[in-house]
């Protein structure tokens, strides 16, 4: 039940991280604020589909 998605930072659309989400538990999009090494600064990430 565990799938690998991308984390697309919703500024610049660089994808920097991957993570595994538990699609039974959370079905809809995962949404984390994780570091940007581009802007260099912490900003909203969202999975990639």
């Amino acid at each position: 039940m565990r799938t690998y998605v991308k984390l697309v930072c919703t500024e610049c659309n660089e994808e920097n991280y991957y993570t595994d989400k538990n699609k039974r538990t959370t079905p809809d999009r995962l949404e984390m604020k994780k570091y940007c090494p581009k802007q260099r600064k912490h900003t909203l990430h969202r999975e990639k589909r």
